[in-house]
């Protein structure tokens, strides 16, 4: 039997417990109503040395491991703890594998504050960044249920999920995005070099009409203010840094951005597509529903929903039900929310999101499709009117040229 010190939410100081292990100990602790937030083994009498209760915060070497590395990571030491691996061989048989300077770096951490009494889930608060209060809370709750590795594997699905969903929306919007640069580029190239050199040919006291003029007005204003140009495009990407970080403009224009006809339902499907996978996963791993709910409110990526899911917890603190403020938004779809008033009233809210994830990520693949297939022939048209227009500006002058010689 070891003794283990530990502190519960409810505040009112340490207190000491006695188990085989601290998982066990924390399964006790929920047993009996708390809920611990420090567990740590009581060595000689006193708490495990000082080096292994560093504080808290982001360690900016472990910034560096990307999503789909920690979700590699997270399925690797999920198959060692499946196969019957304790947990910290199986962190050092993951160390020893590794060839990269930062992950090896974290796992050295994890297995040094294991080691030490601590749970797997404060390491990796300890850590920061890339262990993000979705994987350390899952962690949590592993521990706490004594099914770690089959949260692991949880983890390590919806990882890997969210980063196909990256992937997909990239590719599929990194083509429009260069042919929207092209045509810029394109559109620059024709007003400043190639219609001032075809105007200046013209015979003089040639009257040239209005869109010649227009272009030949852009050339000249962005010929001689260029200099300008450059310090108002610096001076408004600062402007709109500063803007974007204020919260009451970033709901304004996230919510926005949802009104728009392509993108905005493309937004609302991504995110109801991490909203559904999400909070299926983390209810199925014991996760209380509030807590839930404010992880997943982190990976929709937009403001105005996540004002919505604010007022979901807020609801639930209430004593009321989840489906009523989401029916209430308009931002997700009726089979979402009847989902969720089903899943509430049978008890089996994680069940049934996890079923519906499924379609609610087809429709993502959908709207991805559609954004992609209607966007770059609506940029062709764009740019075909814009070349349109700057084609006439120099024909007309060239025809009213020469009608004036015959």
């Amino acid at each position: 039997m070891a003794t283990f010190s530990y502190t519960t939410t409810g505040g009112g100081g340490s207190a000491t417990i006695e188990a085989p292990d601290r998982a066990t100990a924390v399964r006790e602790l929920l047993r009996r109503g708390q809920t611990p937030v420090r567990v740590e083994v009581v060595a000689d009498g006193a708490v495990a040395p000082a080096a292994v209760r560093a504080s808290a915060g982001p360690n900016r070497l472990g910034g560096g491991v990307s999503r789909a590395e920690m979700a590699m990571l997270v399925r690797e030491l999920a198959t060692g703890l499946t196969a019957g691996l304790q947990l910290v061989p199986a962190l050092k048989t993951i160390a020893r594998q590794s060839r990269q300077v930062r992950r090896g770096a974290m796992l050295a951490h994890l297995i040094e504050r294991v080691e030490h009494g601590r749970g797997l889930a404060e390491a990796a608060a300890d850590w920061g960044r890339p262990f993000d209060d979705l994987i350390v809370n899952m962690i949590r709750a592993g521990e706490a249920s004594g099914r770690l590795a089959e949260v692991l594997t949880q983890a390590a699905t919806l990882m890997d999920r969210d980063v196909k969903l990256r992937r997909s929306v990239l590719s599929a919007t990194l083509y429009p995005m260069i042919l929207a640069v092209l045509i810029g580029l394109a559109v620059v190239v024709v007003v400043t070099v190639i219609v001032p050199n075809v105007l200046k040919n013209l015979p003089s006291g040639t009257r040239l009409p209005l869109p010649t003029l227009v272009v030949q007005g852009v050339a000249a204003f962005v010929g001689s203010w260029w200099w300008a140009l450059i310090g108002v495009g610096v001076a408004g990407v600062f402007a709109w840094k500063r803007a974007y970080a204020d919260a009451a403009f970033r709901l304004r224009f996230d919510a926005t951005l949802l009104k728009l006809p392509l993108l905005g339902r493309l937004l609302r499907d991504v995110a109801v597509a991490r909203f559904t996978r999400t909070l299926g996963m983390l209810t199925g791993a014991g996760i209380p529903i509030l807590v839930a709910l404010r992880i997943t409110k982190g990976t929709l990526g937009n403001r105005a929903m996540e004002a919505v899911v604010d007022r979901v917890c807020e609801q639930i603190a209430a004593g009321k039900t989840i489906a009523e403020p989401m029916e209430q938004s308009g931002y997700f779809p009726p089979m979402l929310v009847q989902i969720v008033n089903m899943g509430e009233r049978s008890g089996r809210l994680d069940e049934m999101l996890g079923q519906a994830a499924g379609a609610f990520e087809d429709r993502t693949e959908t709207s991805l499709k559609l954004f992609t297939t209607a966007l770059p022939p609506l940029l062709v048209v764009i740019l075909a009117c814009v070349v349109g227009f700057v084609v006439l500006s120099i024909l007309l002058p060239l025809l009213e040229a020469q009608e004036a010689i015959r």
